[in-house]
This record gives structure tokens, C-alpha cells and sequence, in this order.
């Protein structure tokens, strides 16, 4: 395991340490109640539930609440192999598909395991210097 990524995990898997991330780097995603349920090189899992802050008038889950958890399990996987990097790295979503298939109003869980690919391409943006 890449030592800088064990030092990310170890500092953001704290539940005290993620609510402060949330509370001062993504307020809304902290007020919604977004929770890391689990993160490893390989892949990363964010729950949201069906809350006060995060209902919509439908009973359901707020479309943005679920896109933040979406984002949220993608970008932290980005965020913890450009931990402490050497060469500076930007993250930027530029795109993002979603389907429906039924009404969300449990907890909903959100799980990217494209750790492998995402560390690939930042190694070669390192690399090349291109984006």
C-alpha cells in the first residue's frame, strides 16, 4: 500500500476528522449527512441516508444529495493518491452519468472502484504535464 495514500486514510477515516473535512471544506455535503463507510487504494464506498436534510417533496433523496455521495466516492479516491504528491494536481469531474431505477429513500451507498484507474491517470498527468 502507497504510504501516502495509508496516511490519507488513516487521517480521514476518523468520523470526528471527516465531519470537520465535510464541515469546512464541503459544508452541504456535511449538513446532508454524507458518511465514509469505506476507502482502500482500490475503491472507495459513501453512504448518504434519507434525512431531513436531504429529502426532496417526493419522500425520496435529493438528486444533488445523491450526486455529492456519487462525486464524493470518486474524488476521495483522486484526493488520497495526490495526498502529500511532490507535483501539484488539480481534480476537475468532467462529466457523469446516472440511471434511476427506483425511488431512494433508505440509506443509499455509493462505491467507486476505479481506484487503480484513477492513480493510472495520475501518474500519467504527472508524467506528460497534460490534464
Amino acid at each position: 500500500m502507497n504510504n501516502r495514500f495509508s496516511a490519507f486514510v488513516h487521517k480521514i477515516s476518523s468520523p470526528i476528522r471527516f465531519g470537520f473535512f465535510l464541515a469546512t471544506k464541503l459544508p452541504a455535503a456535511y449538513f446532508v449527512g454524507l458518511r465514509l463507510n469505506k476507502i482502500d487504494e482500490a475503491q472507495c464506498s459513501i453512504g448518504v441516508r434519507h434525512s431531513f436534510f436531504s429529502k426532496n417533496p417526493f419522500r425520496s433523496v435529493y438528486f444533488a444529495a445523491e450526486a455529492m455521495a456519487a462525486e464524493m466516492s470518486s474524488g476521495l479516491l483522486a484526493f488520497g493518491h495526490i495526498y502529500n504528491q511532490p507535483a501539484k494536481v488539480s481534480m476537475l469531474v468532467v462529466k457523469m452519468e446516472v440511471n434511476f431505477i427506483k425511488k431512494a429513500t433508505g440509506t443509499i451507498l455509493f462505491t467507486c472502484e476505479d481506484g487503480a484507474m484513477i492513480q493510472a491517470a495520475i501518474n500519467e498527468s504527472i508524467a506528460t504535464g497534460e490534464g
